[in-house]
């Protein structure tokens, strides 16, 4: 393979900016610019020099053996001082050199994975930890690049190929006695399996709102402060506000970290009948954000409930706007103008949000949760050929070698080639 080379920190002025190489020319080149290298995992200080350019930095060096790096293959760092004429220098140099070209997207991840240092879910965790921008994204992307979506897939497949072993040699030795019944340990592992894949599949929904943030929509009759009250929750004046009722036309969203959760408040439009065709689209898209969102916030007057073409589902917050003008009654009175109950609010939507939070799976993202649906469809099918007796085992072991199939596309081993190109392109040049 062609030894690859990047910057694997961000471009700009900084403390340390850190150059990778990877591939069976690393250590050469390395040692070409920085003299003699220091042993693998050892750092070392050296004045890197280009024949042509003279010195170019004092950098740390630090080598890693092939089979014990992050690619599989040999690699040297250069942590360099953070100039960017530092890193044009030596990012040229290394362009000079015979063998070497700049890596590509992903490029040193996908090595990675080719070189059996990661599997597919771990990639994906791996990229899902660079984008995280909350403590609970960290959190679940971090469990994933750790192994455990893998670990789950192993003990999975461990079990379908032992209950698949059982059912083919109740095949081969059709004719003869079999000394014992293998049916009672076979429906044990298929409904252990079974069971599990379940809640993970129960749980994947959740953590793919962890991954991709969860939605909130603020949601009521015309100027009840709705658009005030995302203005108090961001911060900043996000959306307009004005006297005259109607002012919101469309959803206005504010993504924002609440208590270590990816949230994004929706603004919509006053819930009303109307005869503006273009306030009516307004409020059409507003009830449909609100009904996909995980969860609303009710913001209604104190003279109680109006007429709305929306009904608070169980988990809804409730609570009484414009308490600055003076309120009464059960709910939960706020002032979004002097930030009167806005953090019991917030406290509100962040006890919600955790409680569905505590439910997350390791399968985060969709092409997980559809692997193992599959699964669990042929298991059903499965179940229904080893309880079918002898005669229909022959469907029975098809279908757990199909769900075994399922469950090894999680972690690239089967079936997704198509899917590598599309992964790898959202990742930086250096990783």
């Amino acid at each position: 393979m062609d030894t690859i080379f990047a910057l694997a920190t961000a471009r700009g002025k900084a403390g340390l900016a850190v150059i990778r190489l990877s591939g069976p020319r690393a250590r050469a080149v390395g040692a070409e610019l920085a003299g003699h290298l220091p042993p693998p995992r050892q750092t070392a200080l050296r004045r890197l020099r280009d024949a042509s350019e003279g010195v170019l930095d004092d950098a740390l060096v630090v080598c890693f053996a092939a089979g014990h790096s992050f690619t599989g293959e040999e690699v040297v760092e250069f942590h360099l001082h953070g100039s960017t004429a530092i890193v044009s220098a030596v990012l040229l140099s290394l362009g000079r050199q015979d063998g070497l070209r700049l890596a590509e997207a992903g490029e040193f991840t996908r090595r990675a994975l080719e070189n059996g240092c990661l599997d597919l879910a771990q990639v994906e965790g791996l990229g899902d930890l660079i984008e995280a921008e909350t403590e609970a994204q960290r959190k679940q992307a971090f469990r994933v690049f750790d192994g455990a979506l893998g670990g789950k897939a192993d003990a999975w497949r461990r079990d379908l190929v032992r209950a698949m072993s059982l059912i083919e040699a109740t095949i081969d030795f059709a004719d003869e006695d079999v000394p014992v019944d293998v049916t009672p340990e076979v429906l044990g592992l298929l409904e252990r399996t079974q069971d599990s894949l379940r809640a993970e599949a129960a749980g994947a929904r959740i953590a793919e709102r962890i991954r991709e943030g969860f939605e909130v929509a603020i949601v009521g009759p015309p100027n009840i402060g709705k658009s005030t009250l995302l203005n108090r929750l961001a911060g900043r004046e996000a959306a307009l506000t004005s006297e005259i009722a109607g002012t919101t036309r469309d959803v206005i969203e504010v993504r924002m970290d609440l208590g270590g959760l990816p949230v994004t408040i929706l603004d919509t439009a006053g819930l009303r009948e109307t005869q503006d065709i273009v306030e009516s689209m307004g409020v059409d898209r507003a009830i449909l954000r609100a009904r996909q969102a995980d969860l609303r916030v009710f913001l209604l007057p104190e003279s109680g409930d109006p007429a709305l073409p929306l009904a608070p589902e169980a988990d809804d917050l409730i609570v009484t706007g414009k308490a600055d003008l003076g309120t009464s009654g059960d709910n939960l009175a706020i002032s979004a103008k002097t930030g009167e109950g806005i953090d019991r609010l917030i406290a509100d939507i962040r006890q919600r949000l955790e409680a569905r939070v505590s439910g997350a799976a390791t399968a985060t993202h969709l092409r997980h949760r559809l692997a193992i649906e599959k699964a669990i469809s042929l298991l059903d099918s499965g179940l229904a050929g080893v309880k079918g007796g002898p005669e229909r085992a022959e469907f029975a072991s098809a279908d757990l070698l199909a769900a075994i199939r399922a469950l090894d596309s999680l972690v690239g081993r089967v079936d997704v080639e198509h899917l590598l190109d599309e992964i790898f392109a959202n990742f930086c040049i250096g990783k």
